[in-house]
């Protein structure tokens, strides 16, 4: 009967033993530990697909970024009057040289492109293709709807020929030959949306190379102020967007001449251009540049009804004469860092060139531990019960055997 009880008691002590871990072990494992520091911090739940909006609240750029409509400075000093009213459904007016927002207008918001696309698309290849080499363009890339520099399938075109007409002319059948030197339609497609993610231009989806329409392609005209300002800072991207006037390769040795777009080339003070574009469902679009003195004004117009020019000189007569003397709205971010492979290491190399001090070893948490030694007591405990439950059983068994045979 004894024995009954002790096997009754030590079961309810196992019990018990193994709950206290199990709950232990259950809050260790519910818990993410931070760095040195006493406090516990509850981990979060997978967060389910298109949750990931929730997480980044805060627009880039700034807070007063994600209004939808004018976003102005909140005093202007005196002498300076608030920017002039635009038909635009977005616009960005920034310092370049700053990263200074000046003034914007929905300037998250998501609209067609157009051709001010483009300005992604010669962002992400002009590192990538060699600007002397010579391309003969598919019949795809010459049947390409739209705005056309004139391609043909018997041609031969060196790569800067095809920038230059990509943003002078605006061609689409340049934008396809070049994105299919470089690979294929789909991988430039795919380094392009990279290139925009690399560069927190988090609003841009490229669906086409030439910006023509395509369901689900959209920029913002705070992601196009982000895409031009890294452009301006490539010495041929900006030759490309600044030329005027260039010889054009035609068939049997000819050439022709093409124009840049761009009226305010040569008509505004320090105009470097960049990029405009319309579509039917887009309507005009437009990303330039000026320079004075040792600024940049960048100004960007998405989704305008009609002519645009007039209010792009007045947008940028405004930003030069407000730069330094206002409270910025936001800020145009710099890109993330590129992400280098790492090369594997030779083991032979260490014991020739420094050795790189080990790491020190990472102790773990206290809640971890705690349960690390409840575990080992826990098993203690359960080991020795075990060990006198045998040595009874032994005894009671030798008594009756003792009995039986008295």
């Amino acid at each position: 009967m004894r024995t009954d009880h002790l096997k009754s008691a030590a079961a309810l002590l196992v019990t018990a033993i193994l709950a206290t871990t199990v709950q232990s072990g259950v809050a260790t494992a519910g818990t993410v530990y931070q760095g040195p520091g006493p406090q516990a911090v509850p981990a979060t739940a997978e967060p389910e697909p298109g949750a990931g909006a929730a997480a980044a609240s805060e627009p880039i750029g700034g807070p007063l970024l994600g209004k939808r409509g004018i976003v102005l400075p909140e005093t202007l000093p005196p002498g300076l009057t608030a920017p002039p009213k635009s038909k635009a459904g977005a616009y960005v007016v920034a310092d370049a040289t700053t990263g200074q927002v000046l003034a914007a207008k929905d300037p998250h918001g998501h609209y067609r492109p157009a051709s001010t696309l483009k300005t992604l698309t010669a962002l992400t290849l002009i590192p990538k293709l060699d600007k002397d080499a010579r391309i003969k363009p598919s019949r795809n890339a010459c049947n390409q709807e739209g705005s056309a520099v004139g391609l043909h399938v018997k041609g031969s075109y060196r790569v800067e020929d095809l920038f230059l007409a990509l943003m002078m002319s605006s061609g689409n059948d340049a934008a396809m030959a070049l994105a299919e030197a470089n690979g294929s339609l789909g991988a430039t497609m795919s380094e392009m949306n990279s290139v925009a993610r690399r560069l927190q231009a988090r609003d841009t989806v490229a669906k086409t190379p030439s910006g023509l329409d395509q369901p689900g392609q959209r920029s913002s005209a705070y992601d196009l102020a982000l895409i031009a300002r890294a452009g301006l800072a490539n010495a041929d991207f900006r030759r490309y967007v600044s030329t005027r006037i260039a010889d054009f390769p035609a068939p049997k040795g000819k050439h022709y001449q093409i124009s840049n777009h761009n009226r305010l080339l040569g008509k505004y003070r320090g105009m470097i251009g960049i990029k405009n574009g319309w579509t039917t469902k887009a309507q005009g679009s437009f990303v330039g540049a000026a320079r004075r003195g040792a600024h940049t004004i960048i100004v960007v117009v998405m989704r305008h009804e009609g002519s645009f020019w007039e209010e792009v000189s007045e947008l940028l007569d405004w930003g030069f004469a407000a730069r330094g003397k206002v409270t910025p709205v936001g800020e145009l971010v710099g890109p993330l860092p590129e992400v280098v492979p790492t090369k594997p290491v030779d083991a032979r190399a260490g014991a020739q060139g420094p050795q790189t001090p080990a790491a020190a070893p990472v102790a773990a948490p206290q809640g971890r531990q705690d349960t690390t030694m409840l575990v080992v007591i826990g098993a203690g405990l359960i080991g020795g019960l075990a060990w006198v439950l045998y040595g009874l059983e032994r005894r009671a068994r030798g008594r009756r055997r003792a009995r039986r045979s008295g």
